[in-house]
């Protein structure tokens, strides 16, 4: 007799026969239920593929008779298949707790939009709009119209376009200006920011050819004079706002560059301008709040920058973009390019940036109604009694695997902005009981919190975990609380 004709019904492929099929479970109340959320179509597609992985189980040997009428029940394939489609159709763009001490964090979003913007942003969403629409004359309009009057009261320039980021301000204003030109910028200027993102490489990017001048730590006025030639499209500054050189340097100030600039503009038949790159620039004197203090567009404009280019979600505090001020004639220029059809912003961007713009009118409020600037000036006492309250909580939920105190800390402002520069802060530091196996039990407790219905970020450091209170406003607080009761204790190490 063949091994075959005797095949254990318990065990192998003789239990194949046992698996129900598509039809028949679809049919059942469980699945109905889930068609009626998900869609039939996607329902019957996950249950055929959580029925393939049984029979590829069966077919290996790996699944008995008793565990495949478990799992080939209905009531746990329609928990499978419920799980999977849950897992499919949750939003990847979640929201989390930013308690890692940096406030603008790039990978977790920037800048955070006030209730204004938010307003705005879903109005736009849910109804038409002037987007480029004249509502005056009924033709077609511009959409920079929308802010540039804003723009232009707050910076002092002639006429402003947006596009959206600072990089791509960069990069539209070189290829509009200098293409096929020379460009004059000091070596101690050539930065690179995050995402491997060189002046160098967007300068080549534009056709525009880089002509360094000084050294990465001195450059004089002389530097740029004498480099301008009939090929000089324009001298251009950058902002080293996510890096200090210090000790012997020397570098030259916009007005005087503005100055060299303008006087080989007589003799210059296109003229020379001065561009400057102010990065992650802001519209207002930070030293008011206590800040250390960044150079405004405004400031930059009045020293005779005949552009600025910088971000919409950095310090401005309001959503990425990429905004450039100066002189009509040379903004004119920049949107006739080609590339700024290519790099343009959509209505939810504008949406958003107006009423942000328009808290600046108001500076006096600022700090109560911009996000950002509030979450930098937050008291330090706040976050301690904040910090207080929390500490027994999380203690709780963690148990005696770890210890949670509080702690004074330093948050930074992130995102390339004032980089050496550092807020004081109070939170929360949370270390493991036992010495042997800490590391590990960090790297436990750091993927729990991840894993919460709202992810927790912090940060691990000196053999801690740390949760810097920060960016946890009081009206989050209560959902912060409520959700540590799903928190897995990880195991002792």
């Amino acid at each position: 007799m063949s091994s075959s004709s005797t095949e254990s019904p318990s065990r192998g492929p003789g239990l194949l026969a046992k698996l129900p099929s598509v039809d028949r479970v679809l049919a059942k109340p469980p699945l109905r239920t889930l068609s009626a959320q998900y869609g039939l179509g996607q329902v019957t597609a996950t249950l055929r593929a959580v029925l393939d992985g049984l029979r590829a189980q069966v077919q290996a040997g790996a699944l008995t008779a008793e565990q495949l009428d478990t799992h080939a029940s209905t009531e746990t394939l329609a928990g499978t298949v419920a799980h999977r489609l849950e897992a499919k159709f949750a939003p990847r763009l979640r929201a989390v707790f930013n308690l890692s001490g940096t406030v603008l964090h790039t990978n977790l979003g920037r800048a955070l939009l006030p209730d204004d913007a938010v307003q705005a942003v879903v109005r736009t969403l849910t109804a038409p709009a002037n987007l480029e629409f004249d509502l005056a004359t009924g033709g077609r309009g511009d959409r920079d119209d929308l802010v540039d009057e804003l723009l232009r009261e707050l910076t002092g320039a002639e006429a402003a376009t947006v596009i959206n980021n600072n990089a791509a301000a960069v990069l539209l204003t070189l290829n509009a200006l200098a293409a096929r030109k020379e460009v004059i910028v000091s070596r101690g200027e050539l930065v690179e920011i995050g995402g491997a993102f060189r002046i160098p490489d967007i300068m080549k990017r534009a056709g525009a050819t880089l002509v360094e001048v000084g050294t990465t730590n001195r450059t004089h006025a002389k530097d740029y004079a004498e480099a301008i030639t009939p090929r000089t499209a324009l001298l251009m500054k950058v902002h080293t706002s996510n890096y200090a050189v210090t000790g012997f340097t020397k570098s030259v100030s916009e007005s005087e560059v503005a100055h060299i600039a303008h006087a080989a503009s007589a003799a210059h038949p296109q003229g020379v301008p001065l561009v400057v790159d102010l990065g992650s620039g802001t519209l207002v004197d930070l030293s008011r709040w206590g800040l250390p203090h960044e150079p405004t567009v405004h400031e930059t404009i009045a020293a005779g920058a005949d552009l600025v280019t910088f971000s919409g979600d950095k310090l401005l505090g309001g959503p990425q973009a990429g905004l450039i001020v100066g002189r009509k004639d040379l903004i004119a220029k920049i949107k006739k390019n080609p590339l700024k059809r290519a790099l343009r912003v959509g209505k939810l961007t504008l949406a958003a940036l107006e009423p942000v713009l328009r808290l600046y009118l108001t500076p006096e409020r600022l700090a109560e109604r911009l996000t950002t600037l509030r979450l930098f000036t937050r008291p330090q006492a706040q976050m301690r009694a904040q910090a207080e309250t929390l500490m027994p909580l999380l203690q709780a939920a963690l148990g005696a695997a770890y210890t949670v105190d509080t702690a004074p800390m330093f948050s930074q402002i992130g995102s390339g902005a004032l980089p050496s520069d550092t807020l004081p802060s109070h939170g929360l530091r949370i270390q493991p009981a036992q010495a042997k196996g800490a590391g590990r039990a960090l790297a436990h407790l750091e993927s729990a919190l991840r894993e919460l219905p709202r992810p927790v970020i912090g940060r691990v450091a000196d053999h801690a975990l740390w949760l810097d209170l920060r960016c946890l406003e009081t009206q989050d607080e209560a959902d912060f609380i409520a959700q540590l009761a799903h928190l897995q204790t990880p195991p002792k190490a």
